[in-house]
């Protein structure tokens, strides 16, 4: 077998046939308003981004098209883009919204949750013009751990897991009014 070159990801196609692709190998094709809205070389940057981030932070050789595309969709998500990508179902067409905490807990400047639970009461005011019936955020345990700086579960996780939902909560009441919207974290 021939070894991968170490700056190379196999993609794997929905058909099974894996491609080895560098960052600069890749190319996205960008259709609809989102082509019009958004500069090319900033697309670019992004999807070299999610590769570094399956190739070094998670040390994948192997990642579907759709995996990737997923990633790459929730980074244009989180700088304000509107895109969504061919293969994935729009959250008016399901109802459901979802997000990863995770990502929420790594954006906010080394974990601080000073600045985690501003972003997360954006992120679902995001959610809630989008007129989704059900707003879900997984992903919790690792946001938690993360936030607190725990390799173990911990007393202070727990609490902080407890101030979490019951600041989505108060978020919900508050953002939501009248709107009949179901949250569910996990």
């Amino acid at each position: 077998m021939i070894a991968l070159a170490s700056d190379c990801l196999l993609f794997q196609t929905p058909g099974g046939e894996q491609i080895p692709l560098s960052a600069e190998m890749i190319s996205i094709e960008l259709m609809g308003n989102s082509a019009r809205l958004l500069e090319a070389e900033f697309v670019k940057q992004a999807s070299q981004a999610v590769f570094h981030y399956f190739r070094t932070e998670l040390g994948r050789v192997t990642v579907t098209v759709a995996e990737f595309a997923s990633a790459l969709e929730r980074v244009l998500r989180s700088f304000g883009y509107r895109v969504r990508s061919a293969d994935c179902p729009d959250e008016k067409e399901t109802g459901v919204s979802e997000f990863d905490l995770r990502q929420l807990a790594s954006e906010s400047v080394g974990g601080c949750e000073l600045f985690f639970f501003p972003r997360l009461r954006e992120q679902l005011r995001r959610h809630l013009e989008n007129d989704s019936r059900i707003v879900r955020f997984h992903g919790l345990r690792g946001c938690v751990k993360q936030l607190a700086g725990a390799r173990r579960w911990s007393g202070r996780c727990e609490s902080l897991q407890n101030r979490i939902l019951e600041f989505l909560r108060e978020c919900l009441s508050i953002e939501a009014g009248q709107t009949d919207c179901s949250l569910l974290v996990d």
